[in-house]
């Protein structure tokens, strides 16, 4: 699956939506697309079900849990929410959805009314996490980035400016797959035997700031090709 991302937010050529087509400094395997959807979907199902299914906050910590006990409307706010981005998300990328004008649009708004609300949610989360003032940093800049990603690109295709829109839409899911990485890292540092408070606050940048240099390593060819 091909997509092309220009960098620069600035619209140049203004394109018809039916003519649009994802430009493309970067090739994006159907494997790898896929086992980023099979991820998304996993987390995602697994996070309804320890939040929605079990009592909420029974899969972490007993410090976690003893902050999430007191705050429980804003974490199940935070998590439902999260679970709507993470189904939508990835369908934006896929062509046989962007071909259907109105299918894509309805998903559209459905992953970005989802983000503003987790988002929001998450922000609120930030200043109870554990691991202290780093905790809530990382947690709360990713929550402000995350709603200014979405904010973005929702500007942009009011504007019909598409290539920029298409750019902060995967930035806006850089940042949601957050929720995947994060589950990585807490496996990964748990499994070899790390106490939760001793990784937890660096978790909470490493979740997203990767992602994000990641996406902008894709885009920055684009960018250095229309500066030159």
């Amino acid at each position: 699956m091909n997509l092309t991302v220009p960098f620069s937010t600035a619209p140049t050529a203004i394109q018809p939506y039916a003519s649009f087509k994802l430009s493309v400094p970067f090739q994006m395997k159907k494997a790898v697309f896929y086992f980023m959807f099979f991820l998304s979907i996993a987390v995602a199902g697994y996070a309804f079900y320890a939040y929605f299914v079990l009592t909420p906050g029974s899969t972490v910590s007993p410090a976690m849990k003893t902050g999430y006990d007191a705050h429980n409307t804003r974490l199940l706010a935070h998590v439902f929410f999260a679970v709507g981005a993470l189904i939508t998300g990835p369908f934006q990328f896929m062509p046989s959805i962007r071909k259907h004008r109105s299918m894509h649009r309805t998903l559209g708004y459905a992953y970005f009314t989802s983000v503003f609300l987790s988002g929001a949610a998450g922000f609120a989360l930030s200043f109870i996490a554990q691991g202290g003032l780093t905790s809530t940093l990382g947690f709360g800049s990713l929550a402000v980035l995350w709603i200014y990603s979405g904010y973005r690109a929702l500007a942009a295709i009011r504007q019909k400016d598409y290539a920029a829109h298409e750019t902060w839409v995967i930035r806006s899911f850089a940042l949601t797959f957050a929720a995947v990485t994060l589950r990585i890292y807490l496996g990964v540092f748990s499994g070899l035997g790390f106490a939760i408070a001793s990784f937890y606050p660096a978790s909470s940048w490493l979740c997203w700031v990767p992602n994000i240099l990641f996406v902008e390593w894709l885009l920055l060819p684009a960018k250095n090709r229309r500066a030159a």
